[in-house]
């Protein structure tokens, strides 16, 4: 299995903290490609990542949409 390659391009906001973990949302270009938002579990004292997803600008403004829209 080839590694994966990431570069946090840009630290937006940290959303929550647990133990050595936090979830948040930056900017990060994976292998290489054009960076894009990105929010997931980190851990970054053991260079661990979790599981997450990966939005491009017009995603996450149809994400800020949906969630003006439910009043959050």
């Amino acid at each position: 299995m080839s590694e994966i390659k990431y570069e946090i391009v840009e630290r937006i906001a940290i959303l929550s903290e647990k133990g050595n973990w936090t979830k948040e949302l930056n900017k990060v270009s994976w292998n290489d490609r054009p960076a894009k938002y990105d929010l997931r579990d980190w851990n970054h004292k053991d260079g661990k990542i979790g599981k997450g997803i990966t939005l491009t600008e017009e995603e996450l403004g149809n994400l800020k949409e949906v969630l003006n829209a439910l009043g959050v």
